[in-house]
């Protein structure tokens, strides 16, 4: 039977990840097919050992992969996903024929192979593929089934087990050494290495200072037009044919680099003596040197590059990109988003050179159409670029789209429709002017311009750049026109001042390039391996730049020194080549697991854990052995990072400190708490003073005269405090447990000036104001958001701390007296403002709110991350939280589980009691299969896949 052909009394089911995707396609197949979607994954390996089927003991059950056996996986159904298979088998059951329809890359392979797994059809089944949601991709695409890809299913699931062993052997190192709950992966920990090696370079700068001359010179000529200006400005160059030394030409260390031989480093002294000697000197035209200039246009879209731009043109995040990129790609506005390819179909080709020439006339379409080559090595997680779906593309404004949807759309529709276009041609000319100082030295002064005679596709897009201080590919600089011998006047000389700064901390989106430069994973997969990192704490966020903490360098330096090999760039990227290899059948999945697993020879490493984490050879090493021989590892001293002879950096279990030995052998020594966020090349030796300098530890006030316990003032992770020591023998557990008690300073208050007078007054809070007239106690009590007034469920606020201590039981009754204000009194002046947001149009502010700071535009609010600061953030953060937001939806909140006897009521309108019907009676009525596939489809609304490729 032929997939496409009709049947008269059958229907066929199609198969996809998400439930946005399914409605699109289902609109397009009609009558004759049910589109179900799977919401990502239904089977994975085990996240615990509970999930593992008791069956499996030992390492089997820890791992959920069988070393022993040739790696076999433990496949586990998600508990989340049981309900939507239980769904799928009864549709398959009423269908004669079954439609794979998820992605077109390996992970899409590996999903389709599960569900194949586990819904065990036995009607025809096929793999239907396509990259583009529309019409006629997908009525080709049922019409053109293939069969399942075994060999990409293969190197998925070799990935995935690599990932499990990675992670689940070397998470738990870190536990032990460094701190719980810590987490290692293939890919997450060689990207947070990059991010702390940045940091270091950082650390050890030094900056060096170098100057010079910035002049102006005039023509002495009116200037025609804006064409020929008649001034123009030119940098010194060189001096006695001497090169003027610039940032280039100095090292890490602040000094010249070795090379710089015939360079003239000038100070600021010797800058302002040559001004002085060239303020009478004649300057002439040396050299008029003109080139043509050409720039060809930017390759359509992949995904990293896709996430790069948006980065810098829009202020996404990459996972920001990626969601925004899923939506439009199931809504059927763009192809496959994820992709290495930067190559377009005919069909593409010939809908972008229709809109050049519609858009921009004949002049600007090339005679050819324009090919791209792919230059990212073993290129194949899709067939084209991202660009507009359809054999014609839609303008922005034809779209409908809003908001994100329609900014990013708008990124890749310019994109696409200028790698098309003609490149931009002009004349870049190098002017070079020359005097003699009354002191007898040359100095050459040199100006570039660049002139653009035909823009071609720069009339479409440009493309942005991760430095700020980039000149982008469409500015023009105009020299006027001199020649050769020319007389000039210094209009103008002045010294300017420079200092060398250190490299500039990796953003998502160069960091997302580094990767990708260095052939680490698969870009797929960046998005989420930033998220991780950043989830995992290894590293926060100031503005746009990713920072690294000082768990981070704990982590990496543990793994630097133990496990060498595995977080080695060269050795990451050759294990990606493996993949890549026996994706393509060039290599067997499971010999090259036992080696990396095993070592070389029967199961065995040859060498010592030492050598298999960071030796020469060409063999994979041993993981096992590696992660069993930890007696080499020194948990204090890989935590451990000196700032000074006599102050050390550690990294505890419970966050960073500094400490400075005690002189005293056998003594603790004195430390100091580090601030979460403190950048690490912040921490100098003058701040780790300061920060030891601070009052700490316990400080005794005296015994409270009531029940005869010791008071004292403490310094905690959410501010300073006062509390009681119990009596020894106090049970601290159990229903008869008694609580010290405990109370915050007030803001006039200090650690080491608060008094025994102050803690009493402070732990007699909640103090008794006194009984209303219906016999109901007010208090006045500190909480949270400040000093207030509590009567049975009705609080009002006080205007100061002092008054929960003054509060009388009248002006108490007359607070109450007063009508309850919603909200503060007064709205407070904004702490700062961003600018307009680009999607509502709306002015953008940040405010103090109950929570903390926020950004708001009046109709979205969106509270600061731990790593955002009021000071530094810049508006595209503010937009960027904004959109994020939105994107949420409003929190929804939990509706109550219905009680399990009420799961039998046939009640289709309950959710609880429709989902539970249509699971256990697969064979029931079609309309309560379908309210609960409408239920299940509201409850998930994870459209994506939601397995990251790194474990751990």
């Amino acid at each position: 039977m032929s997939p496409s052909s009709e049947t008269a009394h059958g229907q066929r089911l199609v198969i996809v990840e998400s439930p946005a995707k399914a409605k699109t396609i289902k609109g397009y197949l009609g009558p004759g097919y049910i589109v179900e979607a799977s919401v990502g994954h239904i089977r994975d390996l085990p996240s615990t050992a509970a999930e593992v089927p008791d069956k499996y003991t030992g390492e089997v059950r820890r791992l959920g992969v069988d070393v022993d056996h040739d790696f076999a996986p433990i496949y586990v159904v998600n508990a989340d996903k049981k309900s939507q298979v239980s769904k799928l088998k009864s549709l398959l059951a009423e269908s004669d024929e079954l439609f794979l329809a998820t992605d077109e890359d390996r992970e899409g392979e590996a999903i389709a192979w599960h569900l194949q797994q586990v819904l065990k059809p036995k009607v025809p089944v096929h793999r239907m593929v396509f990259h583009e949601i529309t019409k006629t991709a997908i009525q080709e695409a049922v019409a053109n089934p293939r069969e399942l890809n075994q060999r990409l299913v293969d190197a998925q699931e070799t990935r995935r087990i690599l990932d499990r062993l990675y992670g689940f052997e070397v998470s738990p190192v870190l536990w032990k050494k460094v701190m719980p709950k810590l987490s290692a992966g293939r890919v997450q920990s060689v990207a947070t290495r990059l991010v702390v090696e940045r940091e270091r370079e950082r650390m050890a700068f030094r900056s060096a200072s170098y100057w010079d001359l910035v002049g102006t010179f005039g023509t002495g000529r009116t200037p025609a037009d804006a064409a020929n200006p008649e001034t123009f400005g030119a940098r010194l160059s060189a001096v006695d044919g001497k090169r003027i030394a610039s940032g280039r030409d100095f090292g890490s260390d602040g000094r010249l680099k070795a090379g710089s031989v015939n360079t003239l480093h000038l100070d600021e002294q010797a800058a302002r003596a040559l001004v002085a000697a060239l303020e009478q000197t004649a300057f002439s035209v040396r050299s008029v040197e003109s080139k043509p200039y050409r720039r060809s246009p930017y390759a359509p879209f992949r995904t990293t590059t896709l996430q790069q731009e948006a980065s810098r043109k829009l202020g996404f995040g990459a996972k920001r990109t990626m969601q925004v990129a899923q939506k439009l790609y199931e809504n059927g506005f763009i192809t496959y988003m994820r992709t290495d390819s930067t190559t377009l179909s005919e069909t593409a080709v010939a809908a972008a050179r229709a809109q050049v020439t519609q858009l921009y006339g004949a002049d600007y379409l090339p005679d050819a159409p324009r090919t791209y080559a792919s230059k990212v090595k073993n290129a194949q997680e899709a067939h084209e670029a991202v660009r507009p779906s359809g054999d014609r593309f839609r303008t922005p404004a034809e779209t409908g789209l809003s908001g994100d949807d329609f900014r990013l759309y708008e990124l890749i529709w310019m994109r696409t429709v200028a790698s098309q276009m003609k490149d931009a041609v002009g004349q870049s000319v190098t002017v070079k002017v020359g005097g003699r100082s009354s002191d007898g030295r040359d100095a050459e002064f040199s100006a570039s311009g660049k002139i653009i005679t035909f823009h071609g596709f720069l009339k479409a897009y440009v493309e942005g750049a991760d430095d700020p201080n980039a000149e982008l590919d469409d500015r023009e600089r105009r020299l006027p026109q001199v020649a050769e011998g020319d007389p000039l006047a210094a209009e103008q000389l002045t010294p300017e001042g420079h200092a060398t700064k250190p490299p500039a901390r990796y953003t998502e989106a160069s960091l997302v390039k580094e990767l990708e430069d260095r052939e680490i994973g698969r870009p797929s997969t960046y998005a989420s391996i930033i998220d991780t990192i950043i989830n995992r704490r290894y590293v926060f966020k100031k503005g746009t730049a990713l920072v690294p903490s000082f768990l981070s360098f704990a982590v990496v330096n543990l793994l630097e020194k133990h496990f060498g090999r595995l977080v080695d760039y060269d050795f990451t990227a050759r294990m990606e080549d493996d993949l890549d290899r026996i994706a393509a059948g060039e290599a067997q999945s499971v010999p090259w697991l036992k080696r990396f697993y095993f070592g070389e020879g029967e199961g065995h490493a040859t060498g010592g854990a030492a050598e298999a984490g960071n030796g020469d050879g060409d063999h994979l090493g041993g993981l096992k052995e590696l992660v069993t021989d930890l007696g080499a590892i020194d948990a204090r001293e890989i935590s451990s990072f000196r700032i000074s002879d006599d102050l050390t950096l550690r990294v505890g279990r419970y966050g960073p400190y500094v400490e400075r030995a005690s002189t005293v052998e056998g003594e603790p020594g004195q430390r100091a708490d580090i601030p979460d966020e403190l950048p690490p090349d912040e921490l100098t030796v003058e701040l780790a003073e300061e920060l030891l300098a601070k009052p700490s530890g316990d400080f005794e006030l005296g015994q409270d005269p009531v029940s005869g316990n010791q008071l004292v003032a403490k310094d905690g992770r959410y501010g300073p405090y006062v509390t009681e020591i119990l009596p020894e023998g106090t049970p601290k557990t159990g229903k008869n447990a008694v609580k010290p008690r405990t109370a915050s300073l007030l803001k006039s208050m200090a650690l080491d000036t608060v008094t025994l007078d102050d803690a009493l007054k402070l732990l007699s809070l909640p103090r008794v104001v006194g009984t209303d007239p219906e016999g109901v106690e007010i208090t006045a009590q500190n909480g949270r958001y400040g000093p207030y007034l509590k009567r049975g469920t009705d609080s009002r606020s006080l205007t100061s701390e002092e008054q929960m201590f003054t509060v009388t039981l009248e002006e108490a009754l007359a607070i109450y007296a007063q009508p309850k204000q919603r909200g503060r009194a007064a709205a407070a002046p904004p702490l700062k403002e961003l600018g307009n947001d680009p999607v509502s149009e709306r002015p953008v502010v940040v405010k103090d709110g109950r929570f903390g700071p926020y950004v708001t535009d009046g109709e979205t609010n969106a509270t600061l991350r731990k790593d955002d600061e009021v000071e530094t953030i810049t508006p595209e953060r503010g937009y960027e939280l904004l959109a994020e937001k939105r994107a949420r939806g409003p929190v929804k909140k939990t509706a109550k589980k219905a009680p399990a006897k009420k799961a039998a009521v046939k009640k289709t309108a309950t959710k609880t009691a429709a989902t539970k019907t249509a699971a256990a009676k697969t064979a029931a009525k079609t309309t309560t299969t379908k309210a609960a596939a409408k239920k299940t489809t509201t409850k998930k609304a994870a459209a994506s896949k939601t397995t990251t490729t790194d474990e751990g």
